[in-house]
Formats: C-alpha cells, structure tokens, sequence
C-alpha cells in the first residue's frame, strides 16, 4: 500500500486542506445547540424578541461559514481524489505493459480490466470520503461529548458510555465486511469475464445454437455474486438499526436526566434541547461514519487488489546494451533453436519439446500441423513473447534475451492469427510499425500486402475510417492491413502466423510472391495449416503435439515425412494442378 500512496505526493496540500475546512465546518456546527439554547432560555424565557432575532442572525452567518467551509473541502477533496485515482490508473495501466504474456495469462484479461475500472472508480471514491469525513465524524462525535460537559457533567455521562458502544457496532462492522468485499470483487470478476467472453464469442455462440447455455452460465456467476453482495449487505445495515437504538436509548437517558435536573433547578430547558441535538448530530455523523467504513472497506479490498497486480513483477528483464559481435560461425544465421522446450505456467505437459533448427538469413522458413500441434507457441518464441523453459532461441548469432526491448522489436515483427485493428483511419493503423513513414512506404507496404488495390477504392483513400477492432472491413481485408504495417516498420525478420486463412489461393500466392520478392535479406516465417501455402518454403518445420516432427523441403518431407505426407494428401488429390 504505501507504493501506491506514493500517487498522493502531488496532492499533500489538498489532503491537508480538505480535512480541515470539514474540521472548521464541524467546529461552527457545534456551536449552533449552544445558540439555541440560549434563545429558549434566555430569548424565549424572556420574551426578548430582539434578542431571538440576534441569535438567529448568528445561526445564519454559522450556517453561511459553514457552507462555505464544506464546499471548499469538496473541492480539494475531489481534485485530490480524482488526481490520485487519475494518476495511479496511468501507473497501472503502464505498469500491465511490461509484464509478459505469462503474468497476463496467469492474472486473466477480465480481472485486469476489472481492476483498471471498477476497482479504481471504489478506490476513488472511498478516498473522496475518508478526506471529507475521516476527521469531520470523530471530531463531531468527541466534539459533541466534550460540548455536552459544559452544559451538565452528570448528563454527560451519558454520552461517555453511548460513544464505546457506538465505535463497538461501526468498527465491528467493518472488521466482518472488509475480508467479504473482496470475495464480491472477485466474483464480478468471474461475471466480468463471462461477458467479455460473450461478446466477443457472439458469433460462435449463436452459429452453435448455445444462447440459452451460456445465459444459464451467466445467471449462474451473477447469483453466486448477487447472493454475495446481498450477505455483505444484511450485515451493513445492521449498522444503522443498532446504532438508531443507542442513540435513542440514550435520548431517553438524557430526557430522564433533564427533566430530574431541571425539577431541582440544575438545568434550564433549554440546555436538554443542547444536549438532544448534540446526541442527534452525533447520530447524524454516526450514519456518515457508517456508510464512511462500508466505502473504506470496499475501498480497501479493491486498494489490494490494485496493489497486487502492481506487485506482480515483470517475468522478463531486457538489457539496455545492444549484444556485441557475431561469432563467425553465426554469421549467416537469422534465427537457431537449440533443443528449445517450452511449458506454459500451470500447464500440466510441455507445448514444445526438444526443437532444433536454424533459419538463415533471406529463408522463408514454413511452420504446419495439426491443430495444437505448438505452431504459434513456437513462432512466440522469437519475439521474446514467451521465454523458453529449455535450450536456448538465439536471433542472428545472440541469445533472444541479450536483445533490449526496442532493438528486438525492430528486428521482429509479428501478424498474429486473429487480425486486430484500432480505431483511427487506415493511415494511423499503419503508422504503428513506423510512426516515421512516408506515404510512399505506405503504399509500397500495401502493394506487397495485396491491399493497394482496396484501400484506393475507399473515399478517403489512407484516410478512411477503421472502427474499433477494424469491425466495418472485412475479415480478408484485416489480414491484409495487419500484414501492411508489419511490413512498414521493414523487420528483419516477418512472421505470419496464420495470418492469411481468410486469403483466396490467387491472393496468398501474390502475397508470397510479393514478398519473395522484397529487396534485402529478410528471413520470413508462414506458419499456416494449408501445405500449398508453404510448399515453396526454403524449409519448412513439420510439429507434431509439441514435437518437431519434420525437416526440410517440400520434396524431403513428402518424401519422409508421414506427417507432412498426410497433411498434403488429405488436401489436395493426386494430380491437383497446385502441386
């Protein structure tokens, strides 16, 4: 916790102010009793009508001081509030950058999502509160107790035993409820993540006819956290019930009190009326105070989980020296597997297993298999998406991880298999893989992406609009943009992993030939599940559930390879004119 108080440093002034203006509005209603006491026993006693109204016009310019007091405490509490909130959700979200793919996966999207909204907006409200009311609410309380000795010690008393019992049923509360809002937390996770899981499966579910499965899987997680929310609840507002029936308790104390001290002359009406509304604004502040600890409590349950994803270190450092000379014998090399394993953290068996290879300079290196056969978890590999659990990946002559983060991202570039835009236009998506470019590489990046041709039928041309995740361009088109600015940043080394299944035949052989054609010695990686896409490969690597079953060229390998031979056979007949 005290790291993320840190994000507060900016606003010690505001932190300091709030609780005071709360304090000084506090000190000017603790005066008010004390004024309408005087008016019933000295204005109303006397039929003093002047002296009523001068009393009257100090309880107006206490109510406009006051007033004035609350509204500046809001203002600074707010600008503290919501600048904390502010800066520590640009701390967190930085912070998600640099952890790996192992941290994301382990943490879970949703959850994260979960703790950069829900949980900061809990957070950002419990501070806005405990500013405006942690000192306000005790200083009333003991404020009203200590008022209450300069009225009657004997009725005070009775104040020193209502305040303990008071504290007792608010702490009590909150020491119960705390441990149970972060059990609430992490069930609207669980809701969280069926939902984005959801919409963003939309279409699976309805083409499998699963729209009443997954409503019953819904309903089912909102239950378990409606069911949560309603325990935690019931306990909370046992805090109100319990607190109104000591206070009143002790009114009826007071009343009984008054009216004995006034029968033998100790205490003037007036003064039960000072001590009812003292014991009334400490029930006032009470409730605030109460509801003050049921946003604390939630405050802090989300506090830890923020804080936990901030705890949570990177799983991988990189060097901030570019590696030094290429052995002699590496000169050639582009990428090397050396007996290279990988098991993903929590998984129970290895992904990949004793890998070997070595792609030079210039190859175009194919990557097929069944369907989990480890052909993407290889390719992660490369760009240090995941580090391997054995051996070692080197990329021209050096170990992966002797790369700094920039240099190794300049070297390689990656079009995943599902195609993801941003919202923005044509131009500014393409612009990720070189914010430096001209319009010229531009378009000579979308000539090699078999994409020129599209993006000049648009209005706007490089200009046109792309939606958020490129929702108004179809799937093929996606690719092809996808594919366009991993060539505008011209990488060393291009992997396409999978990124052509919604290409026709005609238009992934333009695109092969395309950048077979690419001036330079960039060594490229088609991973993809279509022999025909691959058959022209310098090398093409054959995995078989994690291990590499298959070495070669396209000839060897049908040659040698069952594996391979029965991947081609089982797409393309015998004489198919794309052999």
């Amino acid at each position: 916790m005290n790291k993320m108080l840190n994000y507060l440093n900016g606003y010690k002034r505001e932190c300091v102010l709030a609780p005071l203006f709360k304090m000084l509005e506090a000190s000017f209603d603790l005066f008010v009793p004390l004024v309408m006491a005087d008016i019933v026993n000295v204005g109303i006693a006397a039929h003093d009508f002047h002296y009523i109204l001068m009393r009257c016009g100090i309880l107006l310019l206490l109510a406009i001081i006051g007033l004035a007091c609350s509204l500046t405490a809001q203002y600074f509490s707010a600008k503290a509030s919501v600048g904390y909130s502010t800066a520590l959700r640009h701390a967190l979200f930085a912070h998600i950058q640099t952890l790996s793919f192992t941290e994301m996966d382990t943490l879970g999207t949703s959850t994260l999502i979960t703790r950069m909204t829900s949980d900061l907006n809990q957070v950002q409200s419990g501070l806005n509160l405990f500013l405006r009311l942690f000192l306000r609410s005790p200083f009333v309380v003991f404020g009203a107790m200590i008022m209450a000795f300069t009225v009657n010690v004997r009725a005070a008393l009775i104040f020193v035993v209502a305040i303990p019992l008071l504290s007792v049923v608010v702490f009590g509360v909150m020491v119960v409820t705390r441990p149970l809002y972060k059990t609430v937390q992490t069930r609207l996770d669980r809701v969280l993540g069926l939902t984005r899981e959801n919409l963003t499966g939309a279409r699976v579910v309805r083409a499998f006819d699963k729209e009443q499965t997954e409503v019953n899987r819904f309903e089912d997680a909102n239950a378990l956290l409606t069911k949560m929310q309603l325990h935690v609840g019931h306990i909370s507002a046992l805090m109100n019930p319990l607190t109104y029936v000591i206070i009143n308790l002790a009114i009826v104390a007071l009343l009984y009190v008054g009216s004995v001290q006034i029968h033998v002359g100790d205490m003037a009406s007036g003064d039960v009326i000072a001590l009812v509304n003292y014991m009334n604004q400490i029930l006032v502040e009470l409730v605030k105070l109460a509801n003050l600890i049921v946003q604390v409590s939630k405050a802090l349950a989300c506090a830890g989980r923020v804080q936990a994803v901030l705890a949570t270190k990177p799983g991988m450092q990189f060097p901030q020296e570019v590696p030094g000379e290429v052995p002699a014998e590496k000169q050639n090399d582009a990428v090397r597997f050396d007996h290279v394993g990988l098991t993903y953290a929590g998984a129970g068996a290895p992904s990949l297993t004793d890998i070997s290879f070595t792609a030079e300079k210039g190859q175009t290196i194919g990557v097929i298999g069944g369907t989990g056969s480890g052909k993407s978890s290889l390719v992660s590999l490369i760009p240090r998406f995941y580090d391997a659990t054995e051996g070692s990946v080197e990329i021209f002559g050096h170990p992966v991880q002797n790369y700094p983060r920039e240099e190794l991202r300049g070297k390689v570039s990656v079009v995943m298999q599902k195609a993801q835009l941003f919202g923005g236009t044509i131009r500014s998506n393409l612009l990720w893989g070189n914010q430096n470019a001209s319009d010229a590489d531009l378009w000579a990046a979308l000539e090699t992406a078999q994409a020129a041709e599209f993006v000049h039928s648009k209005p706007l041309g490089l200009d046109e609009p792309v939606e958020q995740g490129g929702r108004n361009l179809s799937g093929g088109q996606k690719q092809r943009l996808t594919i366009a600015r991993a060539l505008v940043s011209k990488p060393d080394i291009l992997i396409l992993d999978d990124s052509a299944s919604a290409l026709d035949y005609a238009t992934d052989a333009a695109l092969r030939k395309a950048l077979a054609a690419l001036p330079g010695s960039m060594t490229v990686f088609i991973v993809s599940q279509r022999a025909a896409s691959l058959q022209h490969a310098d090398q093409i690597l054959v995995l078989d559930d994690g291990h590499l079953a298959g070495l070669g060229t396209h000839a060897e390998l049908l040659a040698s390879c069952p594996v391979y031979e029965e991947i081609y056979a089982s797409q393309f007949k015998k004489g198919d004119a794309r052999q």
